[in-house]
This record gives C-alpha cells, structure tokens and sequence, in this order.
C-alpha cells in the first residue's frame, strides 16, 4: 500500500486526513497569551480570534523528525510505501526534518517530496498524489507527477491589512499605518518556494484584478482543480471565486479556509487562488 502523508502547512489537519485519504503531521502554532490547539479548530475561526487580540505574533514550529520517523516506522514495519508533500524547505525546516527522518529509517519506500508550496497549493498536490494512488499509478510515477505539478503551480494573494506585514517587521510601523490607512492591499505568490510580494494596490477591487492580469498571462490547465481560499472570510473568498469562475468560464473550483501557517502573517481578509499552468 501507498501512504500519502503531508503536514499541517497544508492546512490539512491531523484529524480531517483521514478523510482524504491521507495523513497528516503537524506543525506547532503557539500564542504566548493564549492556548490554542490546532486540531480542534477546523475552519481556523478560534486561531483568527486569538490573533486580533494578541499583542505578539503567534509562533510556528516546524514539524520534528520524530513525528515523521513514527509514520515512516510504521510503514517499515508494515511493508507499506509512504510518500510525503511537505511545506516548502523555503518557508519552513519541515521539509528537513522529513528528510531526516527518511534517513534514519534506512527504508527505501519512502519518498519526501518538497512541494516548494503551502496551504492550498500544498493540498492540491497531496490530493493529487492520492488520486494517482487509487488510480493505480507507481510511487514513481507518483513522485515524477509532483514534480511536474511544483514547477506549474501558481499561488497568488491580496492581503487585507498590512498590519500583521508590520507586527512581523516585514513594512516600517510608518508604512502601515499610512497604508492601512489609504487600503493599500498587497499582493503575494509564492515564488520558487517563497513568498514575495509581486504588487500593491488601493482597495479590495484592484486586488482582484491585480490577481486577473496574472491570470490572463497565464495559460490556466483546467485538467487540474483552480481552488481559492481566504482567511477567516468566507464571504469575501466566496464573491472572488465566484467572479473568477464567471470571468474565465472556470470549473472544478472549491473554496478553502487558510490557517495560521500563513495567517499568522496575512490575518483575516485576504483572497488566494491557486492553479496549474499549461506546459
């Protein structure tokens, strides 16, 4: 058997895997003023509360190699194949210590896979590598399609707020507080595992079709899903989606929320989309 296994960057929870087909390990959000555990807030709401009353940003930790070596131990010892879709190595050391673990287990079914992504794009390619293994498809097989997608996958966002942007000396206290006040909103994608900022735009209108140029200079492969997600805003992510599905007679498209791994620096309101290019 093929075991699919990635982490929480995914913002697939330990306990919601399962129903995917899947399993999941997790990274560590602490709040110093608060308690928070990640497992018992699945649409993130409590994580979101807790971050606009908190004075501090909450930290994160990057899966342990023990968490992986359990998994990776397990398959061992049951004769099963595993391969894992980590956080990008450039955002996190989850991927490390993934690779670590590979290590110290000496076994040869196991496969780390750098997704160079996170949250929905992360997901999208541990769903993907789940709908190969039930099709059928070799380990390999499995490993050389991940590859292929990490080099299409597009991920772009508008952020909301440059609030948090600030908190996590990422902009001048200056810079936010003036651009916060004219709704500057910016945009991010990730880059070759990175997240970078590509432009700015006033207001929640001109984020969208700051993210619609992008869209029209890439070639969108609809044979795989276009999903969108937003933090703590359903309403708003739904509305995006809704108008890009319309705009460019989209299908398969599903709305997800996103967690603290990338919240934590977004807070609430901002709109992701992620999807494949054409070769």
């Amino acid at each position: 058997m093929i075991r699919i296994l990635t982490d929480t960057g995914s913002d697939i929870t330990h306990l919601g895997a399962p129903q995917l087909g899947m399993e999941s390990v997790e990274l560590d959000i602490k709040f110093t003023e608060f308690e928070y555990d990640y497992r018992n807030d699945p649409e993130f709401k409590v994580f979101y509360s807790n971050l606009e009353r908190a004075k501090n940003l909450p930290t994160t930790s990057q899966v342990n190699p023990q968490q992986f070596l359990e998994v990776f131990n397990d398959a061992k010892q049951k004769g099963d194949e595993v391969i894992a879709v980590t956080l990008s190595g450039g955002m996190s050391g989850t991927y490390s210590s993934a690779k670590i673990a590979q290590e110290e287990c000496a076994y040869d079914g196991i496969t780390v896979v750098d997704s160079r992504n996170a949250i929905i794009a992360q997901r999208t390619m541990a769903e993907h590598a789940v709908k190969l293994r039930d099709a059928g498809e070799s380990m390999s097989q499995i490993e050389k399609e991940l590859i292929n997608m990490r080099e299409r996958m597009c991920l772009t966002a508008c952020l909301d707020t440059l609030t948090y942007l600030k908190k996590g000396g990422r902009v001048p206290p200056a810079m936010a507080i003036i651009g916060n006040a004219i709704k500057i909103k910016p945009v991010i994608a990730i880059i070759e595992g990175k997240v970078e900022a590509v432009d700015k735009v006033r207001g929640t209108q001109a984020g969208m079709q700051a993210i619609w140029k992008k869209l029209d200079k890439d070639d969108i492969d609809q044979n795989y899903p276009i999903c969108f997600g937003h933090t703590n805003s359903e309403e708003r992510g739904r509305q995006f989606m809704e108008e890009t599905v319309k705009k460019y007679s989209l299908k398969e498209c599903n709305l997800y929320p996103v967690g603290g791994v990338i919240g934590t620096h977004t807070g609430s309101g901002a709109i992701v989309i992620t999807y494949m290019r054409k070769p």
